[in-house]
């Protein structure tokens, strides 16, 4: 994935800061820097152009993007990018996968400042293909949240599953600079295909592609079980069932343990990582203290930094 947009000057400063320990040796022609921010490289050129590619390119160019709004609210932001072309393309639904018995996983909360990171991974038999493109979940994509809560009920009653819920505590344990948020994803998936696999017969197991094979299991290369046999499909939700089943059941969950953590907050919590989660981060620590963020929130999004800026 490839996302460019132009940043001003007092972003672009900022980022010159933000990134000057992770810049990479060799410059490309008419760039300030080339760094690396965990799955993604990042390059800001003199033109006061940023590109962002990689698999995590989406969450970083979200977050400068956001950080470009705060700093200059009434520029207008122009976008490029690359899946947006890809998805004018009609997508390969391979007949064989597609209509397979398979279990397939997938992630939900990685993009979100607040709430839990929730991994599913769901075992769709041929037999229940047509129940499930009853329920529209061949269309997961476009289901609002409440209609997520009304057919999920009916789908965990027949589908198999297994999930972990990794709260914020677990994560900011967990991350590090060794430990970054797609090994946090590799190991959840591992834990929840290992617990499937061999419980239920089946052709495919299918992850919704956040990494390419052969990093996923290096990320495993210290986990003394790992399941193998993995087909990796980008767009996952869209070529098979189960993969579709497993992301809608962990948003689900992801939307009740929102839910709950708004009520014990007594605030409507916003998902994802914009400027109204500043907003919202800063009214906490003023009322609960920094050390609440740990529990909440995941520390090492830029949005901890623009909070402690606001909270001074």
């Amino acid at each position: 994935m490839t996302i460019s947009f132009k940043v001003s000057e007092n972003t672009k400063n900022e980022m010159i800061e933000y990134f000057k320990d992770k810049k990479r040796p060799k410059t490309p022609a008419y760039a300030i820097f080339q760094a690396d921010e965990e799955d993604t490289v990042v390059t800001l050129y003199e033109s006061s152009k940023v590109v962002f590619q990689g698999v995590s390119a989406d969450i970083d160019a979200a977050m400068w993007k956001q950080r470009e709004k705060h700093l200059n609210p009434t520029i207008d932001i122009k976008e490029k990018n690359s899946d947006n072309k890809k998805e004018k393309k009609e997508i390969f639904i391979d007949p064989k996968i597609y209509n397979s018995s398979s279990i397939g996983s997938d992630e939900v909360g990685t993009g979100d400042y607040f709430g839990p990171i929730v991994v599913t991974a769901a075992f769709v038999s041929k037999d229940n293909i047509s129940f499930l493109e009853s329920l529209g979940v061949k269309d997961s994509k476009k289901m609002t949240d409440d209609k997520i809560l009304e057919v999920v009920p009916k789908i965990i009653k027949k589908i198999p599953y297994e999930s972990i819920i990794l709260s914020n505590e677990e994560y900011n344990k967990f991350y590090s600079t060794d430990i970054n948020m797609n090994k946090i994803k590799a190991i959840l998936h591992n834990k929840v295909l290992c617990k499937m696999k061999d419980k239920y017969p089946h052709d495919y197991i299918i992850v919704d592609e956040f990494a390419k094979s052969f990093i996923y299991y290096n990320y495993l290369k210290s986990i003394p079980n790992v399941c193998r046999g993995i087909t990796f499909l980008t767009k996952g939700e869209d070529k098979s069932l189960a993969v579709a089943a497993a992301s809608l059941i962990s948003r689900y969950i992801f939307i009740n343990e929102f839910n709950k953590l708004s009520k014990e907050l007594g605030v409507i919590l916003p998902k994802g990582a914009s400027t109204k989660v500043d907003e919202i981060g800063t009214n906490i620590v003023k009322e609960y203290g920094f050390d609440k963020l740990s529990y909440i929130a995941k520390l090492n999004f830029k949005n901890t930094d623009k909070i402690k800026e606001m909270c001074k």
